[in-house]
């Protein structure tokens, strides 16, 4: 029997820099050249300004949870022997947020504002996931 593959992004001209820098192990967010506002996910034109021009900026990678979920159902076969399992919005250092699906995140432990920072995944080839995972030495709140 084949393990159930997890479904993977596929990088655009507009997503190409986030992922390739996450191949390298950097997390870079697009950052408008304009207002210098970050914005994730990446668009073609500031929301803010309205510029069309932008860059990729390297980000910390440390945050906290701002917001999480448990899953008790899986919405595909990979996550079926993962359940429950914590669907958390991280809130970056440099202001944005992001969506990861920490799976081995105990639910029972999982709080907002628990510190996290990043780390980098290869599922294949290809795409190299940034995930992240509980700051080392966190206080987890009775854990």
């Amino acid at each position: 029997m084949t393990e159930t593959q997890r479904p993977l992004p596929k990088p655009t001209t507009l997503t190409a820099g986030f992922w390739e820098a996450a191949a390298r192990g950097e997390l870079v967010i697009q950052r408008c050249v304009g207002c210098r506002r970050y914005r994730h996910y990446p668009q073609a034109m500031c929301p803010d300004c309205h510029s069309m021009e932008s860059e990729w900026s390297r980000v910390t990678g440390r945050g906290v949870i701002h917001s999480y979920t448990v899953a008790h159902q899986a919405f595909h076969p990979f996550w079926s022997d993962k359940v429950p399992y914590v669907i958390a919005t991280v809130e970056l250092e440099d202001g944005i947020r992001m969506v990861d699906d920490m799976i081995d995140l105990d639910p029972a432990t999982v709080r907002v504002g628990l510190p996290v920072e990043v780390y980098f995944d290869a599922v294949s080839d290809e795409i190299t996931l940034p995930k992240f995972r509980i700051l080392e030495g966190a206080d987890r709140g009775g854990e």
